[in-house]
């Protein structure tokens, strides 16, 4: 800027940044006539309101490429730098309010950001030369600054004002090669990890203060301490992942995006921001108002996350905040205003361990801290006598299960804004339990989803002790394992205790009441759990196949009659399996003989030689007997790790299949991808929220690269960082004899078992691009300071891709309640709400749905895929098979489902679409309402 037009006095009360402005538009209006330029916009500098910056760019298709950024600043020296200390005041009081400071003593307030904002236009050129100078010669520190750029921007870090921007982490490299921690021969690798090590350690070293060459410029003043503290955990949690030495820890660290909405658990907006300006009179941040030149977000930011870090304490291990950055705006065009710059929003990091309490402890009545506490938490806060006898303050939070408990911060945060900050509940948008309605279950259920799963887990820990005390066995039980979503946490909706008779005197007329009616014509939906009961080896069992057979039958009858005789329970034994009622849950025993998938692996030659083969039942036995229980146990393990993992795999199941793809996907396989999140985390932390979960599942379901690695879920921590290497190294070679997708854990490290039977690879891909469309979808309406909207958008299936749709009455439908859209009234029959002192075994498993789809399946299965939403779906879509529709040569063995017809003069074959949608509704009488043939989509 000319001297001519600056005053000596111009650092007073915004005259340089008036002055600033008003040479900038000078500036705009002579360039914006100029044919060079086709666009000419004004934008802040790092979002400072008072520092505006003039953007030119080019004609043409070059516009989008090139930006050239104008910063007025003054003639070097003209400012005294004395005056522009931190401590100095230079917007008076009588200026910005009207008024003189209080007539008792006190001086006027420093203005240090204010002060700090004169100093950046003063230093600006001597910083870019310094820089030129440093990094001009040293490809390997451009390269690193470039690094540590992507890796600010994938983190979301450098987004304006106070921000951790591009030039603040370039003046650091600048600074390292000064100290000599980093040398100009360094790799643009070794530049990013030095810097990444230097922020994590930055604490031990000095607060957010980094001087500039001339000892004058604090260049992090506009730094927040919370924004500090984000870049200082992102730091942590890089160098543990350099550290790591995994294979895919480049593409972790700055090929994978960090967006707020997918790094923290909860999120809550405060708008509108003009309520901000009611906060600060409130928190009578008046210095802090007249220092930011009237920016009432700025002022309030910091005084509002440390009272909001005070309250949430051990429940929060970050608090991260993001500001819109204010838009460009034409020069013809008023700037925007504070109130119009979007939303305030805040992120919070949890910790795990911290969100199951519901008390907040303060100190003993007689003790002078009683007084804060009193004061901080207000009307919450009240005296309460603990079982040692102690007198203390205390505050209760009304929660009772975990889902109300994840979100007591919401309680806090609301509570804390109004008291402190007259920031209404209204102004408050939390974004935590949104999605934990699609997994809660019956509306008349009086316990949450997790707590029905720890009921179930409790009665089958009282099964095992029963079983392991049985007396009169032949052989002593050796194991009892659970093998069952329900006993490891992932069962989308737990099973609810079924009481279908009370006391003797009343089972005819239950009996009665349990009967179909025309308006509710089905009984409830029971699935029993499966247990696996092992007996000991023995040298009494026999040696083949068809004799074990008839031995474990003989055990389950007696383990039936044992159960009824020593403890009451109501039992009912089949060949396989025996269906035990305890305490309102139904357990299915299967007994197992270890050695079984071995005898049934026995090839015998005629020669009479033995070998081992294995063979569809014995893989099947294996996976049933062995690897499914030792699944289980180790999922429920890492259940009480990480309370948010059953959430998490149950949204995770929930979503796919509400879009019709079940089928396609093992219950078991899916909870290892949930696993996966909580085990492989990075780059971010375990989820402690099954919203945050559920949205990274989204991301790695639509991004990972399915043909090309195997999903190593890491169970336990028994894989060797070697070992993975060797099961990456070893997969493209057997590529060819894997399934689509390959979920490796350590006691399955080869074969992949869980995904043997699907999905093809037509299923995974339309997985993953519904995964890659819900995503944003989600992210958005979470993202929403308005309010999410219809939640549950992204769990509705896409109907226009089906050739048909067999839509369903939902009279028949048991599981109606489990639906997206939960209906308001229940066709089925046969759950009461107490126990009786005798009890009836319920009809189990019974779902004509299913019971349909098995028909249709094994009918008409070469010709028709049928995709179906098990909880409660109403609508079953048809895709034919393309390559059905080629003729073929007449074969009366190829006539099912078909037709002959005439084609140039040879008899051909063809599906009778027809008659195969007639048979449709045959097949499904009174369960089916109408087929829907979408004729636009396929030709015969």
């Amino acid at each position: 800027m000319p001297r001519e037009i600056l005053q000596d006095k111009d650092g007073l009360n915004q005259r340089y940044f008036r002055k600033r402005a008003l040479y900038l538009a000078h500036l705009a209006h002579h360039l914006a006539q100029d044919p060079l330029f086709g666009s000419v916009c004004f934008s802040y500098t790092n979002g400072c309101h008072l520092k505006p910056s003039l953007l030119l760019r080019p004609h043409g298709k070059d516009e989008r490429l090139v930006t050239v950024r104008l910063h007025p600043c003054p003639p070097p020296d003209f400012f005294r730098l004395c005056r522009l200390l931190p401590s100095k005041n230079n917007v008076r009081s009588a200026w910005y309010r009207g008024h003189s400071p209080p007539g008792d003593g006190s001086s006027e307030p420093p203005t240090p950001h204010y002060n700090t904002w004169i100093l950046q236009d003063t230093a600006l050129e001597s910083h870019v030369q310094l820089l030129s100078t440093v990094l001009g010669s040293a490809l390997g520190l451009k390269d690193g600054v470039a690094l540590l750029k992507v890796w600010l921007r994938q983190r979301e870090l450098d987004k304006g004002l106070g921000g951790f921007s591009g030039f603040l982490v370039s003046m650091l490299v600048a600074f390292l090669v000064s100290t000599r921690k980093i040398h100009t021969t360094m790799s643009g690798y070794q530049v990013l990890r030095s810097v990444l090590q230097f922020l994590a350690d930055f604490h031990r070293t000095f607060p957010v203060v980094f001087l500039d060459s001339s000892g004058h410029l604090n260049l992090c003043a506009d730094v927040t301490a919370s924004t500090y503290h984000q870049v200082q955990h992102e730091a942590r949690l890089s160098m543990m992942l350099l550290d790591s030495k995994a294979e895919d820890g480049f593409q972790l660290l700055l090929m994978t995006p960090k967006p707020m909405i997918r790094a923290f658990d909860h999120i809550l907006h405060l708008c509108p921001l003009s309520r901000l300006q009611a906060a600060c009179h409130r928190l009578k941040l008046w210095p802090e108002l007249q220092d930011n030149g009237g920016d009432y977000v700025s002022a309030a930011l910091g005084p509002l996350t440390t009272l909001l870090e005070q309250g949430l304490g051990s429940r929060l291990q970050l608090l991260a905040h993001s500001r819109p950055p204010v838009s460009e705006w034409a020069i013809s065009q008023d700037p925007p205003k504070h109130r119009e710059s979007g939303t305030l929003t805040l992120g919070l990091l949890l910790r795990p361990e911290g969100l199951a309490s519901v008390l907040e402890l303060g100190p003993e009545a007689d003790q002078p801290e009683a007084t804060d506490f009193r004061q901080f938490w207000g009307s919450r806060s009240e005296l309460r006598r603990f079982q040692d006898g102690a007198i203390r303050e205390a505050v209760v939070w009304e929660a009772v299960s975990m889902f109300q408990k994840r979100l007591i911060p919401h309680q806090v945060v609301t509570h804390l804004l109004a008291i402190h900050a007259d920031i209404p509940d209204t102004c408050v948008h939390y974004m935590g339990g949104l999605l934990d309605a699609l997994i809660q279950g019956l509306k008349e259920t009086s316990s949450t989803g997790e707590e029905a799963l720890a009921a179930a887990v409790r009665c089958y820990d009282d099964l095992s002790r029963l079983l392991w005390g049985l007396e009169g066995l032949p052989l002593t039980v050796s194991a009892v394992q659970g093998a069952h979503p329900v006993l490891r946490y992932t069962e989308v909706f737990p099973p609810t205790p079924v009481w279908p008779a009370y006391s003797f005197h009343e089972q005819l007329r239950e009996r009665a009441s349990l009967l179909p009616r025309p308006d509710k014509p089905c009984p409830a939906y029971v699935e029993p759990m499966t247990v696996v009961c092992h007996l000991e080896g023995s040298g009494q069992w026999p040696q083949e196949a068809e004799a074990i057979r008839r031995v474990r039958a003989a055990f389950q009858l007696r383990l039936a009659e044992l159960l009824t005789q020593q403890h009451g329970l109501q039992c009912r034994a089949t060949a396989t399996h025996t269906d035990v009622l305890k305490d309102g849950f139904v357990f299915r025993i299967r007994v197992a003989y270890q050695r079984e998938p071995q005898i049934l692996k026995e090839m015998r030659s005629p020669e009479g030689m033995i070998s081992l083969r294995d063979t569809p039942a014995s893989f099947r036995l294996e996976k049933d007997t062995r690897h499914l229980p030792l699944l289980t146990s180790a999922l429920h393990g890492l259940q009480q790790q990480h309370p948010a993992f059953s959430g998490v795999a149950r949204l995770a199941k929930r979503w796919v299949r509400a879009q019709l793809l079940g089928e396609g996907f093992t219950d078991e396989s899916l909870d290892l991808v949930a696993a996966a999140l909580f085990l492989h985390p990075e780059p971010f932390t375990p989820p402690s929220s099954p919203q945050v979960g559920f949205l990274r599942f989204l991301f790695l379901v639509s991004t990972f690269d399915w043909k090309n690695n195997p999903l190593i879920v890491n169970l336990n921590s028994e894989l060797t960082v070697e070992e993975q290497v060797e099961i990456r190294s070893g997969f493209l070679g057997t590529r060819a004899q894997l399934p689509v997708m390959v979920i490796i854990t350590p006691q399955d490290r080869k074969s992949s078992i869980w995904t043997q039977d699907g999905p093809s690879p037509q299923i995974l891909q339309q997985l993953v691009l519904l995964a890659a469309e819900a995503l944003p979808v989600l992210e958005k309406q979470l993202m929403d300071p308005r309010g999410p909207g219809d939640i549950r958008t992204v769990f509705r299936p896409p109907l226009d891709m089906y050739d048909v749709l067999i839509r369903l009455s939902p009279r028949h439908i048991p599981r109606h309640r489990q639906a997206v859209d939960s209906p308001a009234a229940s066709f089925c029959r046969g759950l009461l709400s107490e126990p009786g002192s005798s009890s009836l075994m319920p009809v189990l498993g019974y779902d004509p749905p299913q019971l349909y789809l098995a028909q249709l399946r094994k009918a008409f299965g070469e010709l028709a895929l049928f995709f179906y939403d098990q909880h409660g779906g109403e609508v079953i879509g048809v895709l034919w098979n393309p390559t059905s529709f080629r003729p073929q040569h007449f074969k009366a063995s190829n006539t099912k489902g078909h037709m002959v017809v005439s084609q140039s003069g040879e008899s051909v074959i063809v599906p009778n679409i027809e008659a195969i949608l007639e048979d449709f509704a045959i097949l499904g009488e009174g369960l089916v309402q109408t087929v829907e043939a979408r004729s636009e989509r396929w030709t015969v």
